[in-house]
């Protein structure tokens, strides 16, 4: 059995990456689990950046092989924006941020509004160099929030396949189609590889 590090205190993410990775031989240990309260700083330009900033330095302070990731929303009229700065956007949270958001689309008319979610993935054990997947979700951002469920952005992010936004999907049918869940589906190949490899997770220094 072995062990790596998932880089965040979030119980709830813990367990999506559980359900993706079950039946590996892993041990899914969180910053929570092995005592982790410092935070890597993420001063990265990119998702990409930032993600293997975490997982570089949450490997350094526990000794485990570590997965980060990196996420946030794209929309293509503000260039990218929020991107990178996504939970921070405007400086404001929950309901301010949203109107924030729409303010900035204001007169942008519905073909104009297409937007991403992104997740990037880092994946790091000792001696190796980061191993990258990302996850994409294609949407439109709605003109008023919509649904009760979800977080962030969630209530303004229309799925166009799904017909609702994201606030609207029951939580199962969400975690099957986000980014995040389809860079884990991706992780979990990079997982699999290491252990045909004959190299598998273990703590640093294990060869």
């Amino acid at each position: 059995m072995h062990e790596l590090l998932i880089a965040t205190h979030n119980p709830g993410k813990l367990r999506e990456f559980a359900a993706i990775f079950a039946g590996l031989n892993l041990t899914l240990r969180s910053l929570d689990d092995v005592g982790i309260t410092e935070e890597v700083a993420e001063t990265g330009e990119t998702f990409a950046a930032n993600a293997i900033l975490k997982a570089r330095g949450y490997m350094a302070l526990s000794g485990l092989p570590t997965l980060a990731d990196d996420s946030g929303l794209e929309v293509a009229a503000l260039h990218g924006a929020p991107g990178v700065h996504s939970a921070r956007y405007g400086g404001l949270r929950g309901e301010a941020q949203l109107r924030y958001l729409l303010d900035q689309l204001k007169d942008v008319p519905w073909h104009a509004r297409l937007a991403r979610f992104v997740c990037v993935i880092a994946l790091v054990r000792p001696g190796h160099p980061p191993e990258l997947v990302e996850g994409t979700l294609p949407g439109v951002i709605e003109f008023e929030p919509r649904g009760s469920g979800g977080f962030g952005y969630d209530p303004l992010f229309y799925v166009l396949d799904e017909h609702c936004t994201l606030a609207e999907l029951p939580a199962e049918r969400k975690n099957r189609i986000s980014h995040r869940a389809i860079a884990a589906r991706a992780a979990r190949n990079i997982l699999e590889r290491w252990m045909r490899e004959g190299d598998p997770p273990g703590p640093a220094g294990e060869r």
